[in-house]
């Protein structure tokens, strides 16, 4: 069968493109990996999510190769990969439909006006690849607020000295908050920055078919069973199947973009669940596969003009990758030196926190010793979280101070002091990822995934100026836990990728020398290819990434519309 519409993926990137062409008359086709999981799959197991990675391939089956920098003997530095079925490590984010939105933990922080304009604001840096982006924060804001009212996003615009234009207020009023977001308040206050409450693709009351928050605290990493949060799958795809125009199909591994002697495109080919081999071929062709495996699928489609893979003979597929940068801080709260009211506000389980600080989103401070430009550098943000889900804080429990195991008694008293006498309030910071050459998708020339595919290999390098600004900016919320009173209080930054936060390796920008696509998300060697995951950023900001895919892809999706109607 022939489709208007074929999208290769069922996330954030692809649920928009389907939303928007089903609902205007165009069959579509959607290609999903993973198995079609609804609310009722998504219960709260732990043990299944912390433990067995139950929504991701079987890294023997399914795999990638992450090559991380070493140093020898000599003092000599070399790249050297490894097998993530060896490491145990895994760069899967939710094979499922809907993909990784499932499993989200929904902090809808925008990109701001500074983000898409990074190398004008703070100028070049050395060994970075920074970009401005082909397009501006005016041109993305009305996507962003059609993100709010599909997708459910549920909060209240705040202004205040670093906040971005909103042409409109969220869509639906903001979750119940846990009793230390007042705490965070009032030391916000106390020290002259400001608490900025985070909006969250969560639903605050019902709405479109799917229940509001039931505040259960498995949130993050959690498939959502009431349908609150506002993944590809709950928010769009189930409406636009009900539509009657578009058409999933779950264990659907493509492993091709087929093109003909002229370079067009002639079909996607797939393997069904049973390993059965298929075609299908459309007018329009989507590509929302996250980051890493969106660059793996186009370096595989080789063909006649494509000898390199498709969209790639200015040998731009695949690099300038970027995850987010940043770090992670804690302090504990001792029960024996608080008031029975404040340990009863801390000890509450279920609602979120939903703050932030953006204080130092961009850096005027002598003091930095990273890259500036007129003493101004990018910084970054700030999130507040607990770990709420018992076996998350009973995790650590089992060793003693010199990283022993315990078990038995000593074991039921660490684990006694854990949840009785103290609370750990956490935090993440975000910064850029900045790209580099060091840092970059390619296939890997011995490894194959089940089906005999090459895998992904990834390159991992980062920019020193990456930990210098997560140093800078987890100093800023060491210093604000021990202001809201919190000991032991200690951060760490680090060069490692947080898998979940992939972006760039198909950037976008006017120039075909140095990117892969034109700015609406289009190939410039190939017509009727798009790409609409976060490959297309050439810089990631420092927030997360979902809310920006999704608007983005909304973006995208209004232009296919255009072309698709004008060619009926």
């Amino acid at each position: 069968m022939n489709y208007d519409v074929c999208i290769i993926g069922s996330g954030a990137g692809a649920s928009p493109v389907a939303y928007t062409l089903a609902n205007a008359g165009a069959k579509v086709l959607v290609l999903e990996k993973g198995p079609w999981l609804t609310e009722k799959e998504f219960y709260k197991d732990e043990l299944a999510i912390s433990l067995r990675d139950a929504y991701n391939p079987n890294l023997a089956d399914e795999q990638h190769v992450i090559e991380d920098q070493y140093e020898n003997e000599q003092g000599e530095l070399f790249w050297q990969g490894e097998a993530t079925s060896e490491s145990g490590s895994t760069f899967w984010n939710g094979t499922v439909v809907g993909g990784s939105s499932n499993f989200m933990s929904g902090y809808f922080h925008r990109l701001k006006p500074v983000d898409f304009r990074l190398k004008s604001e703070f100028g070049e840096i050395k060994g970075a690849n920074v970009a401005d982006w082909p397009i501006s924060y005016d041109e993305l804001e009305p996507f962003y607020a059609m993100v709010d009212k599909h997708i459910g996003v549920s909060g209240k615009h705040v202004d205040h000295p670093f906040a971005e234009p909103h042409s409109t207020d969220f869509d639906y009023p903001p979750l119940a908050e846990h009793p230390v977001a007042s705490w965070i308040d009032n030391t916000a206050k106390k020290t002259g920055v400001h608490a900025i409450p985070i909006p969250r693709a969560v639903l605050s009351q019902p709405a479109m078919g799917r229940r509001s928050c039931e505040y259960s605290g498995y949130c993050s990493n959690y498939g959502c069973s009431s349908g609150a949060k506002g993944s590809g799958r709950a928010a769009l795809l189930n409406h636009a199947v009900a539509g009657g125009n578009c058409t999933i199909k779950p264990e659907s591994k493509v492993y091709k973009i087929a093109t003909d002697s002229e370079g067009e495109i002639s079909g996607v080919l797939y393997y069904d669940r049973l390993n059965r081999k298929h075609k299908v071929s459309a007018k329009y062709y989507v590509v929302a596969c996250q980051a890493i495996e969106t660059s793996r699928l186009l370096l595989t489609s080789t063909g006649e003009k494509f000898p390199n893979g498709l969209a790639n003979n200015n040998d731009q597929v695949g690099k300038n990758l970027i995850f987010s940068a940043g770090g992670t801080g804690q302090g504990d709260f001792i029960f024996a030196n608080m008031s029975e009211q404040q340990v009863k506000e801390l000890s509450r389980v279920g609602p979120f926190i939903n703050r932030s600080l953006q204080d130092w989103y961009q850096i005027n401070d002598k003091k930095f010793t990273g890259v500036t430009k007129n003493g101004k550098a990018k910084g970054g943000t700030i999130d507040f979280l607990f770990y709420q889900n018992p076996v998350a804080r009973a995790y650590g429990t089992q060793r003693d101070e010199d990283d022993g195991l315990v078990w038995g008694e000593q074991l039921k008293l660490n684990m006694k002091k854990e949840f009785t006498t103290y609370k750990t309030l956490r935090f993440e910071v975000f910064n850029d990822w900045l790209p580099t050459d060091d840092c970059f998708v390619s296939l890997d020339d011995e490894i194959t995934d089940r089906w005999g595919d090459a895998v992904a290999k990834v390159r991992v390098g980062y920019h020193d100026h990456d930990l210098q600004v997560g140093e800078y900016i987890t100093a800023k919320g060491e210093e604000f836990l021990k202001a809201m009173g919190a000991v032991n209080v200690s951060s760490g930054v680090s060069g490692a990728p947080p898998p979940n936060l992939q972006a760039g390796g198909c950037r976008f920008g006017n120039n075909p020398k140095t990117s892969v696509l034109n700015k609406y998300c289009q190939a410039h060697e190939v017509d009727n290819l798009f790409v609409t995951d976060g490959s297309f950023m050439p810089t990631g900001g420092s927030v997360p990434y979902t809310y920006t895919i999704y608007a983005n892809a909304f973006r995208v999706a209004e232009h296919i519309k255009q072309r698709w109607q004008a060619s009926v």
